[in-house]
């Protein structure tokens, strides 16, 4: 029997204003290549080109990034692409247009063409070590079984989880999975400075992804601190300018067109916001417990219109809005704009 949660949001579409933009869902609008019954296990991301091409990270060593028409029919995959992109955007600039984005597993930003060729690949050594994590003591055994000290002890890592580019052409990259640091380099990918962490005034606790908001002058930066359920904003060179919104479910994603931020939820819903932080639509709003803030739920109990697991959204130039989940067997959502 499905348990319901969070009664408060249940009637959040009744706390909505009258004059509330909206979107509806699209069934099925996905269509996944021959021989391929399932999208494939996602921990990633999602991104529109400028003529609409939608833009799937999996972790599929052989399909890791899909590309899908549209209108949703399969076009190809990105030849070459990484099976570690948790989180990348799409940005159109005067030379051409670029995915940007970080591997979570090989830890390297990378900035490659449309079709997959790679432009520019950064090491987190380019990274000073007093904004990184430091690895504690480990349990290693050599061949007799005795406990030996661990090579990586003391060493320098970070967990870079999201980034986008300002329209000048600097790069903000969040480390949310380590330090919840945000760090800057220029157009050319030289580094600049770093800010943001776990001490005051941030705070941070899972700084997760973050979006550029060209909805104010000069932009800020959005950004998701995940585990406390809000989302705040920071200057671009580090000041922290206050909380969007909060109690949340989870903020995962962000992503900015217009007079509106989306935000996904990994626990269970996207939520459209204006410039002073108030909710405009929520979509997709599950509050089924056991199939939300998880990668496991089936596709069995799987509907049309109800997230899982958002972790990354989108936005395509009609203002339709796409939603990739965390989830072992692959799912995006769609939902039109009205």
């Amino acid at each position: 029997m499905r348990t319901s949660f969070l009664a408060v949001l249940v009637s959040a579409a009744s706390l909505l204003p009258a004059s509330a933009v909206e979107w509806k869902p699209v069934a099925d609008w996905l269509k996944l290549p021959e021989g391929r019954p399932q999208l494939g296990n996602m921990h990633g991301d999602i991104a529109v080109s400028s003529k609409g091409e939608v833009y799937v990270s999996t972790m599929d060593a052989k399909a890791g990034v899909q590309v899908y028409a549209p209108d949703g029919k399969w076009l190809r995959n990105l030849p070459d692409a990484p099976n570690d992109f948790h989180g990348f955007v799409i940005k159109k600039q005067a030379d051409g247009e670029f995915i940007y984005g970080p591997r979570l597993g090989a830890q390297t930003i990378l900035k490659l063409t449309l079709d997959g060729k790679k432009v520019l690949e950064m090491p987190a050594s380019v990274i000073p070590d007093e904004f990184k994590n430091k690895t504690g003591p480990g349990k290693k055994k050599n061949d007799k079984g005795e406990v030996i000290k661990d090579p990586n002890e003391g060493k320098s890592f970070v967990r870079l989880t999201g980034m986008d580019v300002a329209p000048n052409g600097d790069w903000y990259v969040t480390d949310g999975y380590s330090t919840s640091y945000v760090h800057r380099f220029d157009k050319d990918g030289k580094y600049v400075k770093s800010f943001g962490g776990k001490k005051a005034p941030y705070n941070f606790t899972t700084l997760h992804k973050i979006a550029v908001d060209t909805r104010f002058t000069p932009v800020r930066i959005i950004a998701c601190d995940r585990e406390a359920l809000r989302v705040v904003h920071l200057s671009t060179d580090g000041e922290f300018l206050g909380v969007v919104a909060k109690d949340l479910l989870a903020p995962a994603a962000v992503t900015v067109q217009g007079d509106y931020a989306m935000v996904g939820e990994i626990g269970g819903a996207v939520s459209v916001l204006d410039k002073d932080g108030k909710l405009v639509a929520r979509l997709g709003l599950n509050t089924v417990k056991e199939e939300v803030k998880n990668n496991q739920t089936k596709p069995e109990v799987w509907r049309t219109g109800f997230v899982t697991a958002p972790h990354g959204v989108a936005f395509n130039g009609a203002g339709d809005v796409f939603v990739a989940e965390y989830s072992v067997f692959g799912r995006v959502h769609r939902f039109n704009k009205q």
